[in-house]
């Protein structure tokens, strides 16, 4: 681009050109949306499309009044240029781009009417050989045609013809694109959808993946400490075999006790038996009273001990038995635990394999 050209909009769209050898195939001409312009050159007053991918220009059009945007679709638009022989077409993001872009060229396509308007004034103003009167005729039909900046031409009523079958060809050209284009441009925004919904599904995917994780490893952590607890209740329930121990000697203690109650009661028999016969004698009397209420205080503090005992071994049975609860109850629930960590798991490697 030369410096006294100046750009008025950009935007960006997806370009295509008419497929030459077909005239009804469009061709992309690069993979991604590129910057289009309209410049406007100052100095010859004249409007271009301009797009360039990397070195080369991909659109160097120049706007003339006979132009005109066709919008094929709601994001499509086209228009030829019989200069470069051939039709452009630009895909565009949104409908309200293509608005944009649509009204821009309407704006430059009058301002380059403007100016060849203006610019066949000053030539008629300052061409000598246009100063006819309107009694003089010419001597042959010819018509004047003007570019915009560029040196009047003349062309006569033969060159009309080639234009317009120049136009003919063109209309043709350009009715017979938009069928396949049509087609073409369904099918690439089809594309576009599908890689859209794609992305959204990887998305959801990778949040899920990562949510799955944050999971997994509230699992593993609440299942360790399940182990741990497990772990500090078997080393509690170690000492069972002590109370088992404990059980055996107070069970034999009580065996003793009895035996020793039985004997002692055995005792008191005798001598209540024997108080009948030595009721004369007083001291002994005495010292069998004496005996007999030792033996009885004996007796009851053997009692005693023996209700102490059976009360810490129900204790101890008890204290084991909500032991063995606790334990049956952590082992239930790590059982599910480990359960749903094995179906999250399972869950994870199909996601994986999909």
């Amino acid at each position: 681009l030369r410096c006294r050209e100046q750009p008025i909009f950009s935007t960006r769209a997806h370009v295509f050109q008419i497929d030459p050898a077909t005239k009804r195939n469009w061709i992309p001409a690069s993979k991604h949306a590129l910057t289009v312009s309209y410049f406007y050159d100052a100095t010859r007053n004249v409007y271009r499309i301009i797009s360039v991918g990397g070195t080369k220009a991909i659109i160097n059009s120049t706007i003339t009044p006979n132009m005109t945007f066709t919008k094929t679709s709601q994001k499509f638009g086209q228009w030829a240029d019989s200069r470069a022989n051939t039709v452009y077409g630009l895909g565009f993001a949104s409908e309200q781009h293509l608005s944009q872009f649509a009204e821009k060229f309407q704006e430059v396509k009058e301002a380059a009417r403007l100016a060849r308007e203006k610019s066949q004034d000053k030539t008629e103003l300052t061409n000598p050989a246009l100063s006819l009167t309107s009694h003089q005729v010419l001597p042959s039909p010819i018509i004047s045609s003007n570019g915009p900046g560029e040196d009047k031409l003349f062309r006569s009523q033969s060159a009309d013809v080639e234009i317009t079958t120049e136009k003919e060809r063109l209309k043709k050209m350009l009715s017979e694109g938009s069928v396949s284009e049509v087609q073409w441009e369904a099918e690439f925004f089809s594309l576009q959808d599908n890689n859209s919904k794609l992305v959204a599904a990887l998305h959801e995917a990778n949040a899920n993946v990562d949510q799955w994780k944050k999971q997994l490893a509230a699992y593993q952590e609440e299942t360790e400490t399940l182990r741990q607890r497990v772990a500090e209740l078997e080393s509690q329930a170690a000492p069972d075999s002590a109370p088992e121990n404990g059980k055996e000697d107070l069970s034999q203690t009580l065996e003793e006790l009895e035996l020793l109650i039985k004997t002692k009661d055995e005792e008191i028999q005798m001598l209540k038996s024997q108080k009948c016969s030595r009721w004369e004698a007083e001291g002994e009397r005495e010292e069998t009273l004496q005996k007999l209420q030792e033996l009885e205080t004996r007796n009851a503090e053997l009692e005693r001990r023996l209700h102490l005992a059976e009360q810490t071994l129900a204790e101890s049975l008890a204290e084991r038995e909500k032991m063995q609860s606790e334990v049956i109850k952590v082992a239930e629930i790590m059982d599910v635990k480990i359960f749903e960590l094995s179906e999250l798991r399972q869950g994870l490697a199909k996601l994986v394999e999909s």
